[in-house]
């Protein structure tokens, strides 16, 4: 309790991402990143596999751009290093730890940025949804954009402040949850295709809560319905373990890798 507070005082972050809780969020996950550590691993270690995979492919290596670099440890950063002059990492928030990681690095930049699109909707600045990916990412030095574990998470705090409110955000009303969330996840993969540097997609399909006898207690689709298509690799990712939510509860995630998408 007392570290999670000390980061959320000195963690930099906009005021929009702390009063709209991805600060909060930011640190949380860190939490039980470090609860969950042996189970995450494989997940994290298949996640670095696939964004290797793509760099490996990759014809030109100037600028790399990777969205959703949170806490770094689905990231193969030494990698990226290694292979492009210049390295921006983007994301609502950059941890504390991710900061120190990339402190002595001269190429690597840190970028903050709202990537669902909605923060100026759920603040009061916009009349609608404004995805949009930073600039970087369509620059004609840029040749490699990776979605790193984002896609399934854009959604969740807008979609979650728009159901949890009484009142409309632009068109969008409480009981519109589901196509907010969709409209934001289909935006996303919009703007990724629009792009001419390769992209490489890692993530998280849908959320299996199972019991200790293998049993289906809930399925939750984390895209809103938006299939991807046949990606190169895929796994389960077990994100809570028994004990982490319940003793005899477990979540498991299916996650698919595209090391150039659209496949």
């Amino acid at each position: 309790m007392i570290r999670d507070l000390f980061r959320y005082i000195a963690t930099p972050a906009p005021p929009a991402q702390r009063r709209l809780g991805y600060l909060r969020d930011s640190i949380w996950l860190q939490s039980r990143a470090r609860r969950c550590r042996a189970a995450w691993a494989p997940h994290l270690a298949a996640s670095r596999d696939v964004m290797r995979a793509a760099i490996a492919t990759c014809g030109r290596r100037d600028t790399v751009v990777v969205l959703g670099s949170g806490l770094l440890a689905d990231i193969p950063l030494a990698a990226l290093t290694d292979a492009f002059r210049r390295v921006v990492l983007v994301d609502a928030v950059h941890p504390l730890a991710t900061r120190r990681a990339v402190r002595a690095l001269a190429q690597v930049e840190l970028l903050t940025a709202d990537l669902s699109g909605a923060m100026a909707l759920l603040t009061g600045h916009a009349s609608d949804l404004k995805p949009c990916l930073p600039p970087v990412c369509a620059e004609s030095g840029t040749d490699l954009v990776i979605s790193a574990n984002l896609l399934s998470q854009l959604p969740i705090r807008p979609v979650a402040r728009l159901e949890g409110g009484r009142r409309a955000y632009g068109p969008w009303t409480p009981q519109d949850g589901d196509a907010f969330g969709r409209r934001i996840v289909e935006a996303h993969l919009a703007d990724l295709a629009r792009l001419s540097a390769q992209v490489c997609l890692v993530t998280d399909l849908d959320e299996t809560e199972e019991d200790r006898a293998g049993h289906v207690v809930e399925r939750h689709d984390l895209l809103y319905g938006v299939a991807l298509g046949a990606p190169d690799h895929a796994w389960t990712w077990e994100l809570a373990p028994f004990g982490e939510i319940a003793r005899s509860r477990r979540l498991l995630h299916r996650v698919a890798g595209f090391t150039d998408w659209p496949p």
